[in-house]
């Protein structure tokens, strides 16, 4: 098997794949072989695009539109993959909007808003996912994180306590799931090419790689946990920042 094709015969989901960093991650997964369900809230034509992308490369995708905060509508994310593709063996939780502002200005209900959107929707796609990741011999979970959520990060409380929170989760079920052969990390961007303003907090501190990396070099780490060389790893956190991170730790 080619190295280009180490994710053939595999079905992953990948929830929020219509921004920068999800609909690489999507391209990534389809371009190694796999078939993707494609996921967004509402964008249906950026959805479409996606798919469009990947059968031009003779891949294979899907849209499934639906609200990852929603236990019903995850459930038939998970049941459109199954009854399209056959099997699932890939899930990325990559949804989760950027939030900002002082813990002062910020309501009780945008609190719960943005931890439903950020945590609770990764819970629930786990959850309905492992039944069906356990049936292959094995299965991936890699959440999305960020490298900010591990340093002091003013104004971004949320995104902090949700992004740790999904950590928290990684390490928690990558012990839990271990015996179901079930590998679970997550993958921490930094500063990477993105639709969207750039946190002071990033700004602040030199990259001492010089640059901010692009969305398909992050992708291509999550590419690379999901397949057959990484069948050991689990629990971890990786950061992609370009050395950031190490630099103010």
């Amino acid at each position: 098997m080619s190295a280009k094709k180490e994710l053939q015969g595999m079905a992953a989901i990948v929830t929020g794949s219509t921004g920068n960093i999800g609909r690489s991650i999507a391209l990534a997964l389809a371009h190694a072989g796999a078939s993707v369900t494609i996921n967004a809230r509402t964008s249906a034509d950026k959805a479409k695009e996606v798919v469009r992308l990947i059968r031009k490369s003779g891949g294979q995708a899907i849209a499934c539109l639906g609200d990852v905060t929603s236990e019903e509508q995850v459930q038939n994310i998970i049941d459109t993959t199954i009854g399209e593709f056959g099997r699932l063996d890939i899930l990325i939780n990559n949804v989760g909007p950027p939030s900002s502002g002082p813990v002062t200005e910020i309501s009780y209900e945008e609190w719960r808003h943005y931890m439903a959107t950020k945590l609770d929707s990764a819970f629930l796609c786990i959850k309905a996912a492992i039944p069906h990741l356990s049936k292959n011999g094995c299965g991936v979970i890699i959440n999305i994180g960020a490298s900010s959520a591990h340093t002091g990060n003013p104004n971004r409380a949320v995104d902090v306590a949700a992004k740790m929170g999904l950590a928290g989760l990684t390490g928690a079920l990558a012990v839990e799931l271990a015996d179901k052969n079930i590998t679970v990390n997550c993958v921490a961007p930094g500063r990477i090419m993105r639709e969207g303003s750039i946190s002071p907090h990033f700004q602040s501190k030199p990259i001492p790689m010089g640059r901010e990396g692009t969305p398909e070099e992050f992708a291509g780490t999550v590419r690379f946990l999901c397949g057959p060389h990484s069948r050991y790893t689990t629990g971890q956190t990786l950061h992609v920042n370009g050395g950031w991170y190490i630099s103010i730790n």
